[in-house]
């Protein structure tokens, strides 16, 4: 028998207990699903989640939900947080959806990068916020077909650095982009590709929580879809991008590390989809609590420890800048 085979895999998240923490039945208002949170942590300790809500028309904003513990007792707003506004920004006439929220110091603001959805298909929208309360709305920064984004919390050199996953007929791949003010783009260098074939992540990848920034690089955690003859299955993945250059892809797991399991991750709207938007890291600097949706209906938790996950990295990934094709 070949011992190099492992039995079982190494479990490098654990879903909470108390999943999911929030669905439709929670909110104060008349909705469809609750899915794909971005989260913030607040000063006073406070968990942040800004969900996206889908109303009964197909229509989703965005809404924000409060707990102290980051587990239960949530407190969410009683009316959308964000909505789409067609009116000043046409680019979200079909709503908007699925945020990133990062903590920029240099700014002492949140941004909030979006997905706006319009006839032209979905583009990357930006906002910032000092309270979740009031927003500064940039409008569209990368024209459709673009999502998945999240912006660094600080600037590389002189600029700030956008990971998004734009979508050419070379495919659906994860791109890094620059900008000195959030509001004029380029310097566009390919990150990461979708791989071919029978691979987990071979239909197309996209960026999942905001970067992590670690001693050892920036964590990234993204999620990959494989067409299967049941529809599209969504898992998620790991790699390592360079502090300094993040373009550069320093490691990438190929294997997959997180994948539809539960019946609240199986069975929903869409099924077979865990979807992390958002995370928080423990005051301990080590224990990370990734927030996702699970089958377009729910929010859900697992937990993580970021020393395990930047050790598996560096035993199972591939040294590769670009992937495999």
């Amino acid at each position: 028998m070949n011992s190099a085979w492992p039995k079982e895999p190494e479990i490098l998240f654990r879903r909470h207990p108390a999943n999911p923490l929030l669905t439709a039945r929670n909110w104060p208002y008349d909705v469809n699903t609750i899915f794909n949170a971005g989260a913030a942590r607040l000063p006073d300790g406070t968990t942040l989640l800004l969900c996206r809500v889908e109303d009964r028309r197909g229509v989703s904003h965005l809404c924000a939900a409060r707990s102290r513990n980051g587990v239960d007792d949530w407190d969410v707003d009683p009316a959308p947080t964000l909505l789409p506004d067609p009116s000043q920004f046409p680019e979200e006439k079909w709503g908007i959806e699925d945020p990133r929220i990062t903590w920029l110091p240099e700014m002492e603001r949140y941004a909030i990068v979006y997905t706006a959805y319009s006839q032209a298909g979905p583009g990357v929208s930006l906002a910032l916020t000092e309270d979740f309360r009031t927003f500064e709305r940039y409008g569209e920064i990368f024209p459709p077909e673009d999502k998945d984004a999240a912006l660094l919390p600080r600037r590389i050199g002189d600029n700030w650095a956008l990971v998004h996953r734009p979508v050419s007929p070379q495919g659906a791949h994860v791109w890094i982009s620059y900008s000195p003010d959030l509001r004029h783009w380029g310097s566009h260098k390919l990150v990461l590709r979708s791989r071919r074939g029978a691979w987990w992540d071979a239909g197309k990848i996209g960026l999942a929580v905001p970067p992590i920034e670690t001693a050892a690089g920036w964590l990234l955690i993204y999620h990959g879809v494989r067409q299967t003859a049941a529809g599209c299955l969504y898992r998620v993945g790991l790699a390592l991008m360079d502090l300094e250059t993040p373009e550069k892809c320093l490691r990438r797991g190929d294997s997959w590390v997180f994948g539809p399991e539960a019946e609240y991750e199986r069975f929903g709207d869409v099924n077979n989809v865990v979807f992390p938007g958002g995370y928080t890291i423990e005051t301990d600097g080590d224990t990370l609590r990734l927030y996702y949706g699970g089958a377009d209906t729910c929010v859900a938790l697992a937990t993580g420890s970021i020393r395990q996950i930047l050790d598996w990295l560096e035993r199972h990934g591939q040294d590769t800048k670009l992937g495999i094709d």
